[in-house]
């Protein structure tokens, strides 16, 4: 019963986290939360088919909610766009590194935190480089090794932000679950 009600609990803060996060408007690129649900998720909840199956809805609710005020014209950014699916990949394969992290373990958070930063930002950009992503003239990448290296460094400011994030929301989700967890098993004086 008490893993049932932290799974709705860690839920219910994965979309908000995933949904909340958008408002702030001019944020850093690359600012989002979703590497720190995904290791988050996969760190903390013990059956592996949800942790997979949280941040990918959280993500899909936020981005629904997105959509919807994106078509209401209340924001000029759109919650789906063409090859968002390649994201929901990525952040699955995150989840993974997530089931490495003790949540008690601050080095491992830290470092689990880096290895997801490190693996959005080589796989996502070596995908825009091979799909045929635009550089900033609107024009394909080069298949060649300096068009690689040309996405990696466009990739540059997003990586920043990622890595701000990541550490921020990561502190932010298991910082927080650590006092929960604190505060919920704590014995009940009589």
């Amino acid at each position: 019963m008490k893993q049932n009600r932290t799974n709705i609990i860690v839920f219910l803060v994965l979309i908000v986290v995933g949904a909340l996060y958008r408002v702030w408007d001019n944020r850093p690129l690359g600012f989002a939360p979703q590497i720190a649900m995904a290791l988050f998720a996969g760190s903390v909840i013990k059956n592996k088919k949800i942790a997979f199956l949280f941040p990918l809805l959280s993500m899909f609710f936020s981005d629904a909610l997105y959509q919807v005020l994106y078509s209401q014209g209340l924001t000029p950014i759109s919650g789906f766009y063409k090859g968002q699916w390649v994201n929901y990949i990525l952040f699955a394969c995150i989840t993974l590194i997530g089931f490495r992290i003790n949540s008690a373990k601050v080095m491992q958070i830290f470092a689990g935190s880096l290895a997801g930063v490190a693996f959005f930002f080589i796989a996502s950009n070596f995908l825009v480089w091979m799909g045929g992503g635009l550089d900033i003239n609107n024009l394909p990448y080069p298949k060649t090794v300096s068009g690689l290296m040309t996405c990696f460094a466009a990739g540059i400011p997003f990586l920043k932000g990622s890595l701000m994030a990541t550490f921020l929301f990561s502190s932010v989700l298991f910082g927080g679950y650590h006092l929960f967890s604190r505060w919920s098993l704590k014995p009940v004086r009589q």
